[in-house]
């Protein structure tokens, strides 16, 4: 907000400041007089000063205000007298967490940062990234979402509900921030692989937004995390006193529709053209019709479904240089036919048609998917929901994981069941009896869903597999070898993702901005890299990593006529870095 007259802001105050201290029963607006049943009027002064200084997480920098600031913005005796840097708080900050035994303890202590300290928060996330991104998300944020009723505490993000059909536009207003660029949106249907959460859900979105700033760089203040609440069919979250969404069964069909259709005209009527819808842990039914739905008339990304693809497209690529040969070389098996499945799978197509300048039903048949039913063949293809109908191959059916690993004999087994332990150890060492240097991908979130361990996956396959996981796991030795395994983080490509498409004004996504995406990051994997096994490069870059994946996406988006920034900026890694949010303590005059 600007003030034409700092100085009668501050003259107000301190009139107000004076008069209370003149007669200090003084009350201004009567709020100790009304009685429990009268209302009062919860006033606020605009200018953050004084002890709203310090409880306002945009500005407030605790012990790290310098003697001016103190004098300048009425915080003497407000502080303890010592004055410190951004970095020691960094230092002591992660100290305090490193004590904490139990994941979900980190997180409420990463939250309560965020809530009371942002820049700080951004600056300690940034600078130890690979060690507190499992406490920020996946694995911990799961539990987190699990027990969001027990460990709420201040409210994050915009909830929507069914109480609020006909009044959204409404709702969007009393949001604080105006300059919106990136909404995450989540109905908690399918939280990671945790099934319907319903409102708890609300981490995803909050959880992916704080990375969209401290590895994309969107500024914190231009995210918006929100959950659509239309119930829940937990009944074990309805019948727990502590939920905190709406006390009844998922709304479907007309009424689900309507209340997403006018969430969507409204984030457009309020935000405009260019803002960034991310849809996030929607039911499949759902996720895959709002994508085709509304990726003609928004800017929209389901990261489930495209980022997971994006990210595990750039594995693959870059795995080629161990296993060698190109994409067409190789055939590809799926346990898990839902979103993050057929996602990559169609991703993984796409490339290799565009490679081979083969049609995309060509490509195709070099993948083949297993559901809890067996292996999708078409002589199930009327019984098939639309989107596993594309990966119905001729093959006489097959039920078995085990016995379908040893017909297709796959180069990369790539799981996306939700369930874990399906990776056997028979299965995996057919794997590694087949190929000389299996891939295995075992994506499913969070580390319990896992379809196997790093270290079985290495010890399964005597040290030969190129392994990468969904969550984190720690190098395993095997024989007298460290091996590290790789981590197919959405993390890795979202942020640069979002990135890029706000920086150039983009006004819808398009599969080429994945591939770009896709290429970028597997371009980044070095041969000391490949050396260790890693099929991804180390989180410590990802900054450096989304600048340069940023840079290809807008590059793409100008070259399909998508972008509306113009004129086009001449160096797009330089500009995306000028574009990023530094967390750093500004001055305060």
């Amino acid at each position: 907000m600007h003030f034409s007259d700092g100085g009668a802001i501050e003259r107000n105050h301190n009139v107000l400041m004076e008069n209370s201290l003149k007669d200090s029963v003084l009350d201004f607006y009567n709020e100790n007089r009304a009685t429990e049943d009268q209302g009062v009027t919860p006033w606020t002064v605009s200018v953050a000063s004084g002890y709203n200084l310090l409880r306002d997480p945009h500005h407030n920098k605790g012990l790290a205000f310098t003697e001016k600031e103190r004098d300048a913005h009425y915080l003497r005796g407000l502080l303890p007298p010592t004055v410190i840097s951004q970095d020691l708080q960094v230092k002591k900050l992660l100290n305090n967490l490193r004590q904490y035994q139990v994941p979900l303890q980190k997180y409420m202590a990463m939250m309560d940062l965020q809530e009371s300290n942002e820049n700080l928060f951004y600056k300690l996330l940034i600078e130890h990234v690979e060690e507190l991104l499992p406490v920020v998300y996946t694995p911990t944020v799961g539990e987190a979402c699990q027990k969001y009723g027990s460990i709420f505490r201040r409210p994050q993000g915009l909830y929507i509900t069914l109480k609020e059909k006909g009044k959204i536009l409404e709702v969007l207003r009393n949001w604080p921030e105006t300059n919106i660029q990136v909404i995450v949106v989540t109905d908690g249907e399918r939280i990671l692989g945790l099934g319907d959460l319903g409102c708890q859900g609300m981490g995803i979105p909050v959880g992916k937004l704080s990375l969209y700033s401290a590895l994309g760089g969107v500024r914190p203040s231009a995210c918006l995390p929100v959950t659509i609440d239309v119930g829940t069919n937990n009944e074990k979250l309805l019948n727990d006193e502590f939920y905190i969404g709406l006390r009844q069964k998922r709304a479907t069909g007309q009424e689900y529709t309507e209340l997403v259709h006018e969430f969507m005209t409204a984030v457009k009527q309020n935000y405009g053209e260019k803002i960034l819808i991310q849809f996030e842990d929607f039911a499949n039914h759902n996720a895959f019709d709002l994508l085709e739905k509304y990726s003609k008339t928004h800017l929209v990304f389901n990261d489930d479904i495209q980022g997971t693809a994006s990210v595990v497209l750039a594995g693959i690529v870059a795995a080629l240089k161990l296993v060698g040969g190109t994409l067409a070389d190789h055939k590809f098996l799926f346990l898990g036919a839902g979103e993050a499945g057929t996602g990559i799978a169609e991703l993984i197509a796409l490339e290799m048609s565009k490679k081979t300048n083969t049609t995309l039903e060509d490509a195709r048949k070099k993948i083949w998917l297993v559901d809890s039913k067996g292996l999708i063949v078409s002589s199930r293809k009327e019984s098939l929901q639309h989107f596993k109908k594309p990966w119905a191959h001729e093959h006489e059916p097959i039920k078995d994981l085990l016995d379908v690993v040893k017909d297709i004999k796959p180069t990369a087994l790539i799981g996306t069941s939700g369930v874990g332990k399906t990776f056997t150890k028979d299965v995996v060492e057919a794997m590694a009896a087949i190929n000389e240097k299996p891939i295995i991908l075992a994506l499913s979130n969070p580390t319990s869903q896992s379809e196997c361990t790093a270290e079985e996956a290495y010890t399964w396959t005597e040290g030969r597999a190129i392994f990468a996981s969904g969550s984190p796991f720690d190098p395993v030795e095997y024989k007298g070898n460290v091996f590290v395994p790789g981590q197919a983080n959405n993390a890795y490509i979202f942020p640069g993702f979002g990135l890029g498409l706000i920086m150039s004004g983009t006004i819808r996504v398009r599969d080429d901005m994945l591939l770009a995406a896709s290429e970028a990051l597997a371009a980044q994997v070095t041969q000391e890299n490949f050396d260790n096994g890693l099929i991804y490069p180390p989180f410590t870059n990802i900054r450096k990593i989304s600048t340069n994946i940023a840079a290809k996406v807008a590059e793409k988006a100008y070259e399909l006529g998508l972008a509306t920034r113009l004129p086009q900026p001449k160096n797009l890694v330089k500009y995306a870095e000028s574009c990023m949010y530094n967390p750093s303590y500004r001055n305060y005059r």
